[in-house]
């Protein structure tokens, strides 16, 4: 059955999926931080969090040179980023 005001049927799923791949470096870098530290065995978001709160890079694993990559990327840009994301402007 079709929604006449959307134009698409409601008895489908319809899947979205996001790519971790981008043209955008900060957002590469990120998952790629992102990426080590789960193979570290760390809470990801925890860690981020951290090292953004504190700017100390030793929330972030040397693996996969995950902290030369964090310390590359401006917290203030990063911080911009995220909140434009999140807030989906």
């Amino acid at each position: 059955m079709f929604d006449n005001k959307k134009g698409f049927d409601k008895e489908k799923t319809i899947t979205y999926k996001v790519s971790m791949e981008s043209d955008d470096p900060v957002r590469k870098a990120l998952f790629t931080v992102y990426e080590a530290l789960i193979e570290k065995g760390y809470n990801p978001l925890n860690q981020l969090v951290g090292y953004i709160l504190s700017e100390d890079p030793t929330y972030i694993t040397n693996f996969n040179n995950a902290r030369t990559i964090i310390g590359r990327i401006d917290r203030d840009e990063l911080l911009r980023q995220l909140l434009k994301s999140y807030l989906n402007i």
